[in-house]
């Protein structure tokens, strides 16, 4: 080493890239992008969810307990119960990219409890058993013990307690409910693609605003 770099206390500094890189002023972060990607919740804490769940298990019980084993019945019900659940599960995560097929799979949904909603009055209107209207006092007790929170922690209890056509009319009760939660779920998301847009348009969106934001930045410097 020369005596010049010797005696020279940033001459090691000098040598050091890292050193270098160090002592340059500090660059200001860039701001950062308008997030567009939507957060709609997690679908376990959609009410609507809780109701299709308490649907499917309703019908596996009815299905296994009164109608016989191979009869097509069974599998379109359980089926058709599943899809309710699934499709809201589907529909919630895809609505981060795709609100198209987020509507599509709520209605998917819709659809297939109006198909089990069926099989329940077929069963009741052919084994002769009652479907409960609405000034049926045990409908009206029904539907408002189907609303609380109580109904939701204690459901499964009751299935050994009722017979047929009072399983039955729980379950056209509940499909009722979900259904008019889907109803109104999709007239929101209608709504929601009007006033936002599909991702495309948000992602351009977002894209102009950071452009934007950059040019005023460097306006302003």
């Amino acid at each position: 080493m020369n005596k010049e770099n010797q005696n020279n206390p940033n001459s090691q500094n000098n040598q050091n890239p890292q050193n270098n890189l160090n002592n340059q002023p500090h660059q200001p972060l860039q701001p950062s992008p308008t997030p567009f990607l939507p957060n709609h919740g997690h679908y376990r804490n959609l009410r609507v969810y809780k109701l299709t769940e308490i649907i499917y298990d309703t019908t596996f019980y009815f299905t296994q307990r009164y109608l016989q084993k191979g009869d097509r019945t069974v599998d379109q019900m359980i089926q058709a119960a599943r899809s309710g659940k699934q499709n809201i599960a589907e529909g919630n995560q895809a609505a981060t990219t795709s609100s198209e097929t987020e509507i599509k799979l709520t209605n998917v949904a819709k659809a297939s409890l109006e198909e089990l909603l069926i099989d329940y009055e077929d069963y009741l209107r052919v084994h002769g058993l009652e479907q409960w209207q609405q000034n049926n006092p045990r409908m009206e007790k029904l539907r408002q013990y189907t609303r609380t929170k109580r109904f939701l922690e204690e459901y499964p209890t009751l299935f050994d307690k009722m017979n047929e056509e009072e399983i039955c009319n729980l379950s056209i009760t509940l499909i009722h409910q979900a259904m008019y939660m889907l109803h109104r779920l999709l007239e929101t998301m209608q709504r929601r693609f009007v006033s936002e847009g599909g991702i495309k348009e948000q992602m351009l969106s977002a894209r102009l605003n950071y452009r934007n934001q950059q040019k005023r930045k460097n306006n302003n410097q």
